[in-house]
């Protein structure tokens, strides 16, 4: 679809309405979801804003994302891999959506985006600070009281207006890295672009919210993020540590700044996660190392006690669990409440989602896709239409 279509809503409006949900039966009467009725204009490319468009478009919502003509989102092209020839980037965050192509370099196109919002109830976009502005397409400029405008940047509209907005740069500058990773002069990323996807959440968090309050007086609002704050945020207690201790977290590998044993151990094939959360479960954790001596050793006898020792802790610990496999530990201190379990690849960790039924994924005609993990009683998550292709 190009800028040449007057109303680029009436397409996506009509294809929402005749699809069934693939993945179980259409919503009966009474089960309608949460979101019905909500029509967000999407003007977002690559992952925070659009992950929350998709799960807003999950919970009901109409949303129509607008790319440029003949390129779109740039994740299109982030691959491999792919599913055929699509990236599988792309279609990890853009499900639930119609695409409609719109040059909003030309007037032609504004007015088209105008007419988009004019019919939307919330308007996302992550561009750099200022483009939507230069379009008149920013929430000063429409004017509109009732919309409810979600903007997403990397570090705010202000002083941080110009600074570019990458995950990886946020990680390294939001002190991200300096916790992650074996020691202080080998900082680790995270293995996904975890800014992001917070930053998403908390972007759905924010829109419900104003939404919510525009039910109960009419008003729409600016709804604003960026990333840098999102991570200070979601860093919680290593945060608050340096908030009202001052405290400067250091990376600890697998360790955790304030529990032991909370790590990652050998054992006689694959490596093991202990999370050892109280006394209790470490009495019986010595207790199956056939070490009961550990639990009344004045080294160990409190959490604070193993933090203080926990070098001595591993090594002591880490000998009795290389004599058994990952699953024997597994299968044997889980049913006693000591939390336990191997470091699994991805696929395993699949498996073990759908050994628990959990339904970690949803198929929408012959795609298999992550499902969305909101489980709700009565307005379930919906998956009405594939991620789509340039040209729908």
């Amino acid at each position: 679809m190009t800028a040449g279509r007057t109303n680029p809503l009436d397409d996506a409006t009509d294809a929402a309405a005749h699809n069934a949900d693939p993945a179980g039966a259409e919503p009966a009467a009474g089960r309608a979801s949460s979101l019905d009725g909500v029509v967000i204009a999407d003007f977002s490319r690559v992952l925070a804003a659009p992950y929350a468009t998709m799960m807003l478009g999950d919970l009901g919502a109409e949303v129509v994302k607008v790319e440029q003509p003949g390129r779109g989102d740039e994740t299109r092209t982030w691959g491999p891999p792919h599913f055929e020839d699509e990236a599988t980037y792309f279609l990890s965050v853009n499900r639930n959506k119609r695409s409609v192509q719109i040059d909003l370099s030309t007037e032609a196109g504004r007015e088209q985006a105008r007419e988009l919002i004019a019919r939307a109830d919330v308007v996302v976009e992550n561009f750099k600070p200022g483009t939507m502005k230069k379009f008149g397409l920013d929430y000063e400029s429409l004017g509109r009281d009732d919309l409810v405008y979600c903007s997403i940047s990397g570090f705010g509209s202000g002083k941080g207006a110009d600074l570019p907005g990458y995950d990886l740069l946020v990680q390294a500058v939001g002190g991200l890295m300096s916790v992650t990773g074996p020691g202080p002069y080998e900082p680790v990323k995270t293995g996904v672009a975890l800014v992001d996807v917070l930053t998403g959440l908390h972007a759905c968090v924010g829109i419900l919210a104003a939404l919510r309050h525009r039910e109960a007086t009419g008003q729409g609002q600016l709804v604003e993020l960026d990333l840098l704050s999102v991570l200070l945020s979601s860093m919680v207690n290593q945060s608050a540590g340096f908030t009202l201790a001052g405290s400067v977290p250091k990376p600890m590998g697998n360790r955790h700044p304030s529990i032991a044993p909370y790590e990652v151990f050998p054992t006689a094939d694959q490596p093991i996660v202990l999370a050892v959360g109280n006394d209790r479960q470490f009495r019986r954790l010595c207790s199956v190392l056939d070490v009961p001596e550990l639990a009344t050793d004045e080294r160990f006898v409190t959490n604070a006690d193993r933090v203080e020792h926990v070098d001595e802790l591993f090594e002591i610990l880490q000998a009795r669990l290389r004599t058994r496999p990952a699953q024997h530990w597994f299968e044997t201190l889980t049913p006693l409440g000591v939390p336990c379990g191997p470091v699994n690849d991805i696929a395993h960790a699949f498996a073990l989602a759908e050994s628990l039924d959990l339904g970690p994924t949803a198929t929408i005609d012959d795609m298999t896709l992550v499902a969305n993990p909101i489980r709700l009683s009565r307005t379930p998550v919906t998956y009405r239409l594939r991620p789509p292709k340039l040209e729908q």
